[in-house]
């Protein structure tokens, strides 16, 4: 199962901020960037490497996302990050 198929399957958790347990910041989004930045310390630039009307594109490879564990995926759906496609993440700003 791909990284696309695998945010699918937790996307009724979409949103719920609430339930994440450990939370690095109050705000979901700055959560999930300061989360995907601990996962992997290696990127260079910035974290929002697109943006087209409404959402943003963030510096992850595609590579890097398919390793993600799946309570990551679930902490992620519930920032606001989904999952394109492609296998790129992506937000609503």
């Amino acid at each position: 199962m791909n990284a696309y198929d695998r945010f699918r399957m937790v996307s009724e958790e979409y949103l719920e901020f609430e339930r994440v347990e450990k939370k690095k910041n109050s705000r979901p989004d700055i959560h999930a960037l300061i989360l995907l930045s601990e996962l992997f310390p290696d990127g260079t630039g910035r974290m929002v490497c697109y943006a087209s009307n409404d959402e943003i594109w963030l510096d992850i490879a595609s590579e890097q996302v398919e390793t993600l564990a799946d309570d990551i995926i679930l902490e992620l759906i519930r920032c606001g990050v989904r999952c394109d496609g492609c296998g790129e993440l992506l937000m609503f700003v």
